[in-house]
């Protein structure tokens, strides 16, 4: 049981950190390169998509476990040192990171960036062929 409980702190300390890092993307001190990092970690992790899907045994669950925490690890270095601890405080003191309606909302556009890139795909795809003799 005591591994379960250092599991749930774990957790728990990573849900703060995510919330920090959401911050820290939103504070106008962090460069516009680290906001990008923390957008693409933040939609990989929510995206159905994975680079290797899930049910591929092992390999599937790896990639997230290797790639979110050396995303994370990336965007904390780009983070200047004084925004991240200003970000940590606010993460600390809240509840948790926001839910409800803004993790709907923020779930409906990662859906719909990932429609509209294969929107994209297509019509370039539907182009490239058209123009090719046959």
């Amino acid at each position: 049981m005591r591994w379960i409980d250092a599991l749930r702190q774990r957790a728990s300390e990573l849900k703060r950190e995510i919330h920090a890092l959401y911050l820290a993307a939103r504070h106008p001190l962090t460069p516009w390169y680290a906001q990008l990092l923390v957008v693409a970690i933040v939609a990989y992790a929510l995206s159905p998509i994975d680079l290797i899907p899930d049910f591929i045994p092992i390999l599937g669950y790896l990639d997230d476990l290797l790639l979110l925490p050396l995303g994370i690890a990336w965007a904390i270095r780009l983070i200047p040192a004084a925004v991240l601890i200003e970000c940590r405080a606010r993460a600390a003191q809240a509840a948790g990171p926001e839910g409800g309606l803004a993790g709907r909302i923020a779930a409906a556009v990662i859906v719909a960036l990932w429609i509209g890139f294969a929107a994209l795909c297509a019509v370039l795809a539907y182009r490239a062929h058209r123009g090719t003799p046959d």
